[in-house]
């Protein structure tokens, strides 16, 4: 429970409570996400270092997270990869300046998380980062039609947002396919993204639907060797 920036922890061994500020709640979830986030870049450099097509994608979702970019301006320094920023949170208009500055090179927010989804893209696109929007699986890609012509990507989540490792949900492959004939009447030059359950075998049907881009969890970084996973997605969409 949160009540007046308090936050109380309970472990199971012995119920012990621990009170520690909110402020260093955040400030200890930012330190174990940016070494997180260096480990991972270390092991896929060695495949990145081969080649350029890898990108580091980084989910941000809570209440917490959402004011502290400051693990994205960490990794910034430390490697050339695009780093493509998921906003989930609530009307993310007023923190998309932070994530800017803090040197995200892809900017992606959810049409279900604000009312204003034309002025979140238009900021990112003012702030010179490429402007990506975001579906659910169960949202029409009626609902983002409008600002299609505005966007450098659109991520079609793949699995309902919220933890890692669920299994993909082959409906939104029909998405997929709707925004790349959009995309092709259109003239538009949009990447499609995927994120959900990526692996092998269901980046195959994604790809031939017309995705141009797959984010990799749990495929790639629950195995000893994440720069095979790497090459087996590619491998099995030449």
């Amino acid at each position: 429970d949160i009540e007046a920036n308090r936050c109380v922890i309970c472990r199971r061994d012995n119920a012990e409570k621990l009170e520690i500020s909110l402020d260093e709640l955040e400030a200890t979830v930012e330190r174990l996400l940016v070494q997180i986030q260096k480990d991972m870049l270390e092991r896929a450099r060695a495949h990145r270092e081969a080649n350029t097509s890898v990108a580091m994608n980084l989910d941000e979702l809570g209440e917490i997270l959402d004011k502290k970019p400051g693990f994205v301006k960490a990794i910034r320094p430390i490697t050339n990869m695009v780093l493509d920023v998921h906003l989930m949170v609530e009307s993310p208009e007023h923190i998309l300046p932070m994530f800017i500055d803090a040197g995200a090179d892809i900017i992606g927010v959810q049409v279900e998380a604000t009312q204003h989804i034309h002025r979140a893209l238009q900021i990112i696109k003012n702030g010179g980062v490429k402007a990506e929007v975001v579906i659910n699986p169960g949202t029409p890609v009626a609902m983002i039609e409008p600002v299609l012509h505005m966007v450098d990507q659109v991520l079609v989540m793949t699995v309902n947002p919220g933890f890692g490792g669920q299994k993909f949900l082959p409906e939104t492959v029909d998405k997929i396919a709707q925004l790349n004939a959009i995309k092709e009447e259109k003239g538009y030059n949009f990447d499609i993204e995927v994120d959900g359950g990526v692996n092998d075998k269901t980046v195959v049907d994604c790809y031939k639907a017309g995705a141009t881009v797959a984010v990799a969890g749990s495929y790639v970084f629950n195995a000893e060797d994440p720069s095979e996973r790497i090459k087996a997605l590619e491998d099995a969409t030449k």
